[in-house]
């Protein structure tokens, strides 16, 4: 097994694309360049209070000198001897193009080869860079559980992401201003190493379309296509044009998978969509708890919900829309690139019919109207379920009679007896039909539950969840971020261990901070 601290470095992005010449490290506009050279912030006491063993054992690696890589994973030492940079990229935000962007807190810090793989290695909260404007490039310690616990429990639950590798406390207060609302608080201040095989995002090309630098668009493209979509070939105008659709499928798929889970990402902007089709960039996300496809839970989003959970789809098609603008001067014609966008709500549509059945446990999903889909979820909005005990629950109710049907209705409802009554002929009529598509598949019961089972989780992380964990280690007990950690590893178990946690929101954390909506800064 190899020291990840001594593995070689290998750095295609520093190589291969332009730097910043400007050594200094103060907010500007950086110009013609793909990143800029910066060191992290040395922080005064860091303790590591997680670490992804796991994620080091898939990639069969181990950790020789452990003081060593707690200063490095704190940003309080350089990883062997490579240079620490930040990435330069623009973007929409919230519908608008907010020019230059980039890591304004974000710093990677090691470019590696594992398992045959590129893999960067990046500090979120160790320190400002060119791109942090007025910020001060830090992260306080409730975003960084969120992101940390976040990303490793989308990796299991199946849906492409960022890994988050470590979390540690700097011993460093940040001040910062919750709910923007100008009372800033100090908070413990913190850094999550997060890894990916890459951190590029459509914003790293549109920053270089809108200053008409094609030359180093052209560089980005080649770049992206030669370490990280090889198999498309050779660059050429054929070659964009398959990168772009692959790109196109990729974000289909992304979005296919957070409507599977009930996940919405809350900050959808086009710097924050990774051009590899991971999730990225874990803010003010949340998870569907009652089902309201126009649920936010971005306070910046609360006014018009542009990214709420029923408009995330609609959403990736406009930041593609813009990603083929960036790319538009590399091929020279609008139609092929509108073709390949046109093909995005057929592809798109037919995958979320084929896995809104299989949550249902309809593996014929041809068979299976739209409209069965359609109203199933318009009543499980209008009867506020509970979507991940919903399909949980039914898994095991399955085609039994009506009446423990309904009763499982009001299981998993957070609505009254008496405010569910008016839905009672709309869900029988939808039950029925239910049964009737269950009974023409014929499958065996426990077949169809597993089969449900292993899309339709059992754990997922709700933001009270996390919120607890939170309050916990801001008190020094870092014990629930372990247990929550350990349980999301396998959130498709029963775990009958972690039991307490398959249930609804508790009514206290409806309303609360942290618990149902949260600012970009959380």
């Amino acid at each position: 097994m190899n020291d990840l601290l001594k593995l070689p470095l290998q750095s295609p992005y520093k190589e291969e694309l332009p730097a910043d010449p400007n050594m200094e490290n103060y907010p500007r506009q950086v110009q013609r360049a793909s990143y800029s050279c910066v060191d992290t912030r040395v922080p005064s006491r860091p303790t590591l209070i997680h670490e992804s063993q796991e994620l080091l054992d898939e990639w069969d690696v181990s950790i020789g000198d452990k003081v060593e890589w707690l200063a490095v994973i704190s940003g309080a030492k350089r990883f062997q001897n490579f240079q620490p940079y930040a990435m330069c990229y623009g973007g929409h935000q919230f519908g608008h193009w907010a020019g230059q962007l980039g890591d304004g807190r974000a710093i990677n810090i090691a470019d590696l080869m594992i398992l045959d793989q590129p893999m960067q290695l990046q500090l979120k909260g160790a320190g400002p860079t060119p791109y942090s404007r007025t910020a001060d490039g830090l992260a306080v310690l409730r975003s960084s559980i969120r992101e940390y616990l976040c990303s490793e429990s989308m990796h299991h639950l199946g849906v492409p992401t960022t890994r988050a590798l470590s979390l540690v406390t700097t011993g460093d207060l940040v001040k910062r201003d919750m709910l923007y609302n100008g009372n800033p608080q100090d908070e413990p201040g913190a850094v999550v190493c997060r890894t990916a095989p890459s951190f590029i995002r459509f914003g790293h090309f549109q920053i270089f379309a809108s200053r008409g630098e094609t030359d180093q668009l052209r560089q980005l493209v080649d770049h992206t296509i030669r370490h990280h979509f090889s198999y498309l070939g050779q660059p050429s105008k054929d070659t964009y044009l398959a990168f772009f659709q692959e790109v196109v499928t990729r974000t289909k798929d992304l979005m296919v998978h957070w409507q599977r889970v009930g996940f919405v990402h809350g900050v959808m902007n086009t710097d924050n969509l990774s051009i590899l089709g991971l999730t990225i960039d874990y803010g003010p996300y949340g998870w569907l708890e009652d089902y309201n496809p126009g649920w936010t839970p971005n306070t910046t989003d609360a006014q018009h919900s542009r990214y709420r959970f029923g408009n995330q789809p609609n959403i990736a098609v406009w930041n593609l829309m813009q990603l083929a603008n960036a790319l538009y001067p590399l091929i020279g014609e609008a139609e092929p690139l509108q073709a390949i966008l046109d093909g995005y709500k057929d592809a798109y549509l037919k995958d979320y019919h084929r896995m809104m059945c299989s949550k249902l446990g309809l593996h014929q999903s041809e068979h299976v109207e739209e409209t069965f889909v359609t109203r199933l979820t318009q009543l499980l909005g209008q009867s506020e379920q509970d979507m991940t005990l919903f399909f949980r629950e039914l898994s095991i109710v399955g085609s039994s009679d009506w009446e423990a049907f309904w009763q499982m209705l009001g299981k998993t409802s957070y609505m009254k007896a008496h405010e569910m009554s008016p839905l009672h002929t709309q869900w029988e009529s939808w039950h029925t039909t239910y049964c009737d598509l269950l009974l023409a598949e014929d499958q065996e019961p426990k077949v169809r539950r597993d089969s449900m089972n292993a899309v339709n989780p059992k754990y997922v992380l709700r933001n009270y969840m996390a919120q607890l964990a939170i309050d916990a280690a801001e008190q020094g007990d870092y014990g629930l971020i372990d247990e929550l950690y350990q349980m999301l590893r396998r959130p498709y178990d029963e775990q009958p261990q972690y039991e307490k946690w398959y249930t609804k929101r508790s009514e206290w954390a409806r309303n609360r901070v942290g618990c149902s909506m949260l600012s970009c800064s959380s």
